[in-house]
């Protein structure tokens, strides 16, 4: 059952309520956009789902390129969101690049809320960005808002968007340690790297190496060991990091790391030559490093799984020699749908990867309301259907860039509907249905 999006809406129903980490019948009751309690099942309801559909909390994704202002033709704030929309998620923090200006300033983020206003249709929260001419003024952007700051380790892509080297990583923590501040790092080290030539996927990822990965978070468990600092390793591919990770962790340093669909769902024995929409960096591995992939989200190693959305235009991403093609998956609506499909095929319960996509993503940034149905948190819920199969056709996705690695693909879980702040903001064939989203500073910024 569903109800028109200017319905008011104070209860809502389901046999399949995600609950703390286990599904349980309920009621879940809103007011003035917040959820006031959660009671048993009552199939008096003003919203009842039937018993296919689970409902879930809105989706928290912490690693997004939206490209606006500057590269909005890449992606932008009014089709990323409604993209996040479509496929549950409630909550993206944006990256501080591809944008123009980076965000690596309060007055760059100040740029970006307002091209921001009046196109979301979901809640967005920013990252800073750590770059060798902001060192030392970091806390600034903290003041402003961001959630924590991004480095690069190897060259981002753009020539606005300098990357960090062991020395700058180490600085950027010291700065950042008094404050609790959070740095998150694209781990890869330049050394290690080489050029890519030619069409052949295998080729490409011959010239980014486990290695390059490996010797890069080394750097920074060092550096977060010896600083005290929280550190966090975006979009790991190379499960050969995951026990320095372990190790890390065992020994009490402040640090956690993501991965991402791609990782979990593509393999690069399967990938066609030539093809850059599969490109992104670091690049997706063989079958084996997938496997070892999933061990470390099924033992906890891995904290969430985010979708590193980043788009481009047809004209950058769609050149047949890979050394030239941008590299970015966008991945925003499908991720949820992407890696329930293997896990299911892997024999892993819907539940047992919830946590990545929620409230993982949401204490890594200190959102901590997010990502749960529980009393006092937004309304934020996803109506999802886990057996509902469909294929995925790029063209029908809401990504400004009608291109995605899994075009094609036939993959199970649907989004029916997705709320925000207690309202119908998106319905599966019906599109976004409201631009309702808010702006979201850390630390009581305005």
């Amino acid at each position: 059952m569903s109800v028109a999006s200017s319905d008011r809406v104070e209860s809502i129903a389901a046999r399949r309520v995600y609950l703390d980490g286990a599904f349980a019948p309920a009621t879940v009751r809103l007011r003035e956009g917040a959820i006031a309690a959660v009671d048993a099942f009552d199939a008096s309801a003003d919203v009842v789902l039937d018993d296919a559909r689970v409902l879930l909390p809105g989706l928290v994704d912490s690693h997004v390129h939206l490209n606006e202002p500057g590269r909005t033709d890449w992606e932008g704030f009014a089709t990323g969101t409604a993209a996040a929309a479509a496929g549950g998620i409630t909550t993206v923090v944006e990256m501080p690049l591809n944008s123009i200006p980076v965000t690596i300033d309060p007055s760059a983020l100040a740029a970006k809320r307002a091209a921001a206003r009046g196109k979301l249709a979901v809640d967005v929260a920013y990252w800073g960005g750590a770059v060798p001419e902001n060192l030392g003024s970091l806390g600034a952007l903290l003041d402003a808002g961001v959630v924590g700051v991004k480095c690069f380790m190897a060259p981002s892509g753009i020539d606005e968007f300098g990357h960090l080297d062991a020395d700058g990583v180490e600085r950027a923590l010291a700065e950042l340690a008094p404050r609790d501040g959070l740095l998150i790092a694209h781990a890869e080290l330049d050394e290690h790297l080489s050029e890519a030539h030619g069409p052949e996927f295998r080729d490409f990822v011959a010239t980014r190496p486990p290695e390059g990965e490996v010797a890069a978070i080394r750097i920074v468990i060092e550096a977060a060991r010896r600083t005290g600092a929280r550190a966090h390793i975006v979009h790991v591919a190379a499960a050969d990091a995951l026990d320095d990770v372990r190790a890390a962790r065992a020994a009490g340093v402040r640090i956690t790391v993501e991965t991402c669909p791609h990782y979990l769902t593509l393999r690069a024995e399967e990938v066609p030559d030539g093809a850059g929409t599969f490109k992104c960096c670091p690049p997706i591995r063989d079958g084996a490093n997938q496997d070892r992939l999933w061990d470390g989200v099924l033992d906890g190693t891995i904290a969430a799984i985010v979708s590193d959305h980043s788009p481009a235009t047809a004209d950058l991403k769609l050149k047949p020699d890979l050394g030239e093609a941008w590299g970015g998956i966008a991945g925003v609506q499908t991720g949820l749908a992407a890696v329930w499909s293997e896990a299911r095929r892997r024999g892993i319960a819907l539940e047992r990867i919830l946590p990545l996509f929620t409230t993982g993503p949401a204490d890594l940034v200190r959102l901590a309301d997010r990502g749960r149905i529980a009393p006092g948190a937004p309304a934020h819920l996803a109506v999802f259907d886990p057996e509902a199969e469909f294929e995925v056709d790029a063209a029908r996705l809401e990504y400004r860039n009608k291109l995605s690695p899994w075009h094609g693909a036939r993959l199970r879980g649907v989004v029916a509907e997705t709320w925000l702040h207690g309202e119908v903001v998106y319905r599966h064939g019906e599109g976004v249905l409201a631009r309702s989203g808010r702006d979201v500073l850390a630390g009581g910024a305005e």
